[in-house]
């Protein structure tokens, strides 16, 4: 099989691809990203001699660029997207481009150059809002917080209206919060290692009550595989770990694996539109696809703070004030 996958540079889809190089030694795989913010040729540095996989920059709102791509290939898996919550707020016209304008363009090019192919959507959990009982299934409706999600959950509706209008065969996968090996610095678990390490007080949003499922990158990458070779077309999967953790718990657990006190805490001013809690049921992808995660949360969080500890190279050079500012969202980027 050949793979195009979008979004390889960043966290899940660097860690994705060499996942699937690793293990189908006679796939290949074209990773097509345009080197945004989030993404970091670094992440794929140790397999950039490999034969079976191609880089080539480039944006996915690049018709005649994805339209040769999408030719050539036998599959797609769709990561490219801004999926920074505090970046949504204070540019979301960047997100509208990237998220709608950017899936529209692959959908489009699937359709007029390789309808047959195997397309997979990968979304996420914050399309459905903030869920205070109980746990969102796929039947249930989209009610996004932030313009990151919103554009998210206007990709997915595209992605089910050209499946459904154009019979191609898509699936969508919607999954909680990641974390793990090769996370950019301003998301949560990373941003405390790091500026635990440098000594370095951990800004926590609000209380730190807020409430999300924790799913190592790893279980999350196999489930996706899951739903590329067995998932039906036009279905929507929910993948989550059963591991909810409050922000709070997941810092102090950070810094009790870190050796560090408590008193690193720094609580900041809440961002708007902060969802309290997410979750998910993810019974349809275990009943129908056979998956369920391999780590649990304490598993996976030392594993993550191992590598962090491990791998200064890598995430120094990605070390600024716009990503270990208290209040990101307050920042005009």
């Amino acid at each position: 099989m050949r793979l195009l996958v979008t979004g390889g540079m960043g966290f899940i889809g660097s860690n994705f691809i060499r996942y699937i190089l690793e293990n189908h030694k006679d796939w290949e795989v074209i990773n097509l990203d345009k080197l945004g913010y989030g993404s970091n040729p670094a992440n794929l540095k140790d397999i950039e001699g490999n034969e079976r996989y191609t880089f080539v920059k480039g944006d996915i709102t690049d018709y005649e660029l994805v339209s040769e791509l999408v030719k050539k290939v036998d599959g797609v898996v769709h990561f490219a997207a801004e999926s920074h919550v505090d970046r949504s707020i204070s540019s979301p016209e960047h997100f509208l481009r990237s998220n709608v304008i950017g899936t529209y363009t692959l959908l489009e090019a699937v359709r007029r150059e390789n309808p047959e192919i195997r397309f997979v959507h990968i979304s996420t959990d914050e399309v459905y809002g903030d869920i205070l009982k109980g746990s969102f299934t796929e039947n249930d409706r989209l009610m996004p917080s932030s313009p990151y999600s919103a554009t998210k959950a206007a990709s997915d509706t595209l992605v089910l209206g050209w499946a459904r209008t154009y019979d191609l065969n898509a699936s969508i996968t919607r999954c909680t919060n990641n974390y793990g090996p090769y996370q950019f610095p301003e998301k949560l678990i990373p941003k405390t290692i790091i500026r635990a390490n440098m000594g370095l007080k951990i800004p926590i949003y609000g209380t730190g009550q807020n409430v999300r499922d924790w799913l190592y990158v790893e279980d999350h990458v196999r489930a996706i595989e899951a739903v590329l070779l067995r998932g039906e077309s036009r279905e929507i999967y929910n993948i989550s770990a059963g591991e909810e953790k409050r922000n709070i718990e997941v810092v102090k657990t950070i810094l009790k694996l870190m050796g560090k006190d408590d008193s690193l805490i720094e609580f900041v001013e809440d961002r708007p539109g902060h969802d309290l809690r997410y979750s998910l049921d993810s019974w349809k992808i275990t009943r129908d696809l056979k998956w369920r995660p391999k780590y649990s949360f304490e598993e996976g969080i030392k594993k993550t703070v191992e590598w962090y500890l491990e791998n200064e190279w890598w995430w120094k050079p990605l070390v600024n004030e716009k990503v270990l500012h208290p209040t990101p969202w307050k920042l005009g980027w």
